[in-house]
């Protein structure tokens, strides 16, 4: 027996049993292999995703910036050896790192996307509201206050997995912001932006992304957050073509999330 093709309008009725609504932001995250066979690839679940949130709904997609090769000292600064090569960060024309997906990929190459100014925590937006969860995106903490993750929070926003790994939620980044933490890892890396005026050298500031926020903390938490909430009945669950999918609410996830961790690992 062959294998379901699974199509744009299948993918969007999937999602919309998931509870993906008109208006709706979602940052959504997927390993698109495990949806199955898809007819149109990747870009059909992305426009399954808009189709499903409407005219005014927006999609999210975490990007991250990697400039082609490990360009930086254990400092955090950039080699002198790669300072007068390495290409300007520049929001027009950047890509997402590869280790992200494809998902990822597809989102920040179409038509219209906007990508918010802070390379490490680069969002790509596509819809309704990208301008406004693109704009003004702080370079340091950049997953904290006046973030696109914050802004996710504040607008009831969702966020969708698509086969992905639990512990890939970025949101929860933004808890590990917040929570109270008692030696919270600071990290520090040089970017070149691209400015009309040409390349300005900036050092941003950071709770560290890589490694868990508190050295307490096991590699994989983030998964073991998510399958708790998941366990409180509180999100919903279901097959988006083949794959597992999973909406969350961010406003409920995140105060989850701080809480968790400040149980675990606060003062």
């Amino acid at each position: 027996m062959s294998a379901p093709v699974h199509t744009r309008t299948s993918l969007a009725a999937d999602l919309r049993g998931l509870g993906i609504a008109a208006g709706d932001t979602v940052m959504a995250h997927a390993a698109f292999k495990k949806a199955g066979t898809v007819l149109g690839g990747p870009d059909a679940l992305v426009d399954a995703i808009l189709d499903a949130a409407g005219p005014g709904g927006t999609l999210l997609s975490y990007q991250d910036w990697e400039p082609g090769a490990e360009i930086w000292d254990g400092d955090g600064r950039v080699r002198e050896e790669f300072r007068d090569h390495v290409p300007p960060y520049d929001p027009a024309t950047a890509r997402s790192a590869p280790y992200i997906g494809l998902l990822a990929a597809t989102v920040g190459t179409r038509k219209g996307v906007l990508r918010s100014g802070n390379p490490g925590a680069a969002v790509a937006a596509l819809g309704a509201r990208a301008q406004e969860f693109t704009a003004d995106h702080p370079l340091d903490y950049g997953y904290g206050e006046g973030s696109p993750l914050a802004r996710l929070v504040a607008v009831g926003g969702k966020v969708l997995m698509v086969g992905a790994p639990l512990d890939t939620m970025t949101l929860l980044h933004h808890a590990e912001h917040l929570a109270d933490l008692p030696g919270k890892r600071v990290i520090r890396m040089e970017y070149p932006l691209a400015t009309p005026h040409g390349t300005e050298w900036r050092t941003v500031e950071e709770f560290d992304t890589c490694d868990p926020v508190v050295s307490a903390a096991p590699e994989d938490y983030f998964g073991t957050i998510v399958a708790d909430y998941l366990a409180t009945g509180a999100s919903a669950r279901g097959i988006v073509g083949d794959a597992d999918g999973v909406v969350a609410e961010a406003a409920e996830i995140v105060p989850f999330a701080v809480a968790w961790m400040e149980e675990r690992y606060g003062r």
